[in-house]
């Protein structure tokens, strides 16, 4: 009965401190405005956000050395700030953590800086898995 209510607890908390993971149709239409943005489409940008965060806001990943935060997965590295990289470039003038909240203005932003430098394939995933048979990553009614 002892190991009961710890069990217990931890099934409570849990879901308290999810992240919250949205669906490709709830993230699609947060996005339009990139749609065209460099000359990639909304359904690639789709794919690509999918393979790299699952459309989880608040995904954090280590990457040798580096972490990538939020639904964009925008590294320390280079991008914005944290104290495990203070030497990091901060090319968007943020706060890593800005990035692993509801509100997608400031990664928006960001990851448009990181497409006029680097390009889409700054997403790994985009060349292998992102550039054909797209349909299914479109949301708008056709």
């Amino acid at each position: 009965m002892m190991s009961f209510v710890p069990l217990l607890l931890v099934a409570i908390l849990f879901p308290a401190t999810q992240a919250i993971q949205l669906t490709k149709c709830e993230v699609f239409p947060l996005l339009k405005d990139m749609s065209g943005y460099r000359d990639f489409t909304l359904p690639e940008l789709m794919c690509t956000l999918f393979h790299a965060s699952a459309y989880d806001t608040q995904a954090i990943v280590e990457n040798d050395g580096s972490t990538e935060y939020g639904l964009f997965q925008i590294s320390n590295k280079l991008w914005c700030r944290s104290d495990q990289i203070p030497q990091s470039r901060n090319i968007c003038g943020i706060s890593c953590d800005k990035f692993l909240d509801d509100d997608l203005t400031d990664d928006i932003m960001c990851a448009k800086k990181i497409l006029d430098i680097k390009g889409i394939d700054y997403w790994l995933a985009h060349k292998p898995l992102c550039t054909e048979k797209l349909e299914q990553w479109n949301c708008e009614k056709l």
